[in-house]
């Protein structure tokens, strides 16, 4: 020990139980400051949500607007190209129409011409 600071058994318990009062005197709980805003605070939390479950609302149903268009435009596309093949597909089946009938005129205009030179 110092001679010179003068710390005797009791100064040495003083300080101890001073170091003791001020560590207990950390854990003790402080007076809580009221939230000037406490009673609003849960409205603005649920506006707040409500406002985010709006703006997800709003973004499914436009893509599931998009997802119908999307479908609607491609079953669109698939009657088009199904009708230009049947077009297609009749205007082949004429083409062998009038094909036949010109052969079968041709044939006609043959037994004729036939007919009129054994005469």
């Amino acid at each position: 020990m110092s001679k010179h600071l003068n710390t005797g058994f009791a100064d040495r318990q003083k300080t101890a139980a001073e170091a003791k009062k001020a560590l207990l005197a950390k854990l003790q709980p402080k007076p809580a400051v009221t939230d000037p805003l406490f009673d609003q605070r849960e409205a603005l939390r649920a506006a707040e949500l409500e406002r985010v479950r709006q703006e997800r609302a709003e973004a499914k149903a436009i893509a599931a607007q998009a997802a119908a268009d999307a479908k609607e435009a491609a079953r669109l596309e698939a009657e088009a190209l199904e009708a230009a093949a049947l077009d297609a597909k009749r205007g082949e089946r004429k083409e062998r129409k009038a094909l036949t009938k010109a052969e079968q005129k041709a044939k006609r205009d043959e037994r004729y011409a036939a007919r009129k030179a054994r005469r």
